[in-house]
């Protein structure tokens, strides 16, 4: 997932109205499951960066994949996060939807993986629409058969990372497979769901022309929902945070890509029809 802004706010840490919920282990497992309190890693407000217009991004803990290019490896366990309650949350909506409704934007749940909460944003969402603000999930789609039909009649729109195209490289970049991600993909295309996809260009994992070809073909079967392609140049500003979790970075020494592959890559997305910047 693309990284959390260093302005970003953490819960638990008695900002905006954010607190760490006090209960007992059997009330809080209660209300895990009722989908009235959540473990996240961070909110932000941010504009033009995980949907349109201005966004309340909300950082989910928890994440089922280990990239190796991972920008918040601090949101991998689900453990290390704070709890939020939904009333929070709505708090939280209520206070801007007059900034979502003047700038077009509206609420994007990221991570980590939203989807490994899944009771808890659907509720959410469903609040969000209630009140009239735009929607949107930002997702690797490895858990999209954790939710069904109704759960995507509650997202306006899709982020979903394409991290591979070939099932090898994706199980090398991720630990997990990517057949789950096409078929996640394949259900918002017939569902009629409108997606952005992210692919980041990592030197000497992704970035291989046979590689973006295969994500390419992939997508096009998506592309009457497709209304963008981000290609994201990798970028290493989240070395810091795997040396702090003692962590083995494997990408210490990688430079960013040139303009130049950047530049091909989305040309070869473009020859698929698919509008990538």
């Amino acid at each position: 997932m693309p990284a959390a802004p260093t302005h970003a706010r953490r819960a638990g840490a008695g900002v905006e109205g954010l607190q760490e919920a006090e209960l007992g282990h059997s009330d809080r497992l209660a209300a895990v499951r009722a989908g009235t309190l959540a473990s996240i890693h961070s909110w932000e407000l941010v504009t033009a960066v995980d949907g349109p217009g201005t966004r309340l991004t909300i950082f989910f803990s928890g994440c089922p994949l280990r990239c190796v290019y991972c920008h918040n490896p601090d949101t991998l366990s689900m453990k290390d996060g704070h709890d939020i309650t939904l009333d929070e949350v709505v708090a939280m909506i209520r206070r801007y939807r007059r900034v979502f409704r003047a700038t077009g934007g509206g609420i994007t749940l990221s991570g980590g993986e939203v989807l490994m909460q899944p009771v808890f944003a659907r509720n959410v969402l469903a609040a969000a629409q209630e009140l009239g603000v735009h929607t949107a999930i930002d997702t690797s789609g490895f858990l999209g058969a954790a939710v069904d039909d109704a759960f995507l009649d509650l997202v306006d729109l899709v982020l979903l990372d394409v991290k591979s195209g070939i099932p090898e490289t994706y199980r090398a970049l991720t630990s997990r497979e990517l057949a789950p991600t096409v078929a996640f993909g394949d259900r918002l295309a017939a569902h009629g769901t409108r997606i952005w996809i992210r692919f980041v260009v990592v030197p000497g994992w992704t970035e291989a022309e046979d590689n973006v070809e295969a994500v390419a073909e992939i997508v096009e079967r998506w592309r009457p929902v497709v209304e963008r392609v981000e290609v994201l140049p990798f970028h290493n500003m989240g070395q810091d945070k795997w040396d702090a979790l003692g962590l083995e970075y494997r990408l210490r020494d990688v430079k960013p890509p040139s303009a130049v592959v950047v530049d091909r890559v989305r040309a070869q997305f473009r020859a698929h029809g698919l509008p990538a910047a």
